[in-house]
């Protein structure tokens, strides 16, 4: 069961959380989300997710392949916070979790009280708005924690200034 968020309070500061993947999407989600914390003041958590392998890889391999799957992770969340710099003027909040992507942002809003918001971009490809906008927006939305933004993937850029 989610508890009460707290951005808002006293000692608080609300944060939009981004999921950093290498869809072509995400960089847009990122700009969105760094205009918008530059204009209303919150911070940035960047959430990196490594999904697992399917099976058990033969000990010492599967050290290694974690290993290559945080340094992949952490190369895309350095070019993320990059943007974050340039738009918002502040270190963005890194987070690297393991496991399904539903259930890993499940599990850092449930632990971070100040997470206020999801941004999210859709994709304009063939296969749909992308996995997470679909569940999200789809199965679980009368039951999330917080509220979803959903940044459109035929948005122009342009338009991002007057709508962040």
């Amino acid at each position: 069961m989610a508890f009460r968020r707290r951005a808002y309070e006293p000692g608080h500061r609300p944060k939009l959380l981004i999921i950093v993947d290498d869809t072509p999407e995400c960089a847009r989600a990122v700009l969105f989300a760094a205009r918008r914390a530059r204009r209303s003041g919150a911070n940035i958590v960047m959430l990196g997710i490594i999904v697992p392998e399917e099976g058990q890889p033969w000990l010492g391999i599967g050290d290694i392949m974690q290993a290559e799957a945080e340094a992949e992770a952490n190369l895309r969340l350095d070019k993320a916070a990059e943007i974050v710099r340039r738009e918002a003027g502040f270190e963005p909040e890194r987070v690297i979790l393991t496991g399904a992507p539903s259930e890993q942002v499940m599990t850092l809003i449930e632990q971070d009280e100040d997470i206020a918001v999801l941004v999210l971009a859709a994709g304009l490809g063939k296969d749909g708005p992308g996995p997470l906008v679909s569940l999200i927006a789809g199965r679980v939305a009368a039951s999330f924690p917080v509220p979803v933004t959903i940044v459109p993937g035929g948005l122009a850029e342009a338009d991002f200034e007057a709508l962040a």
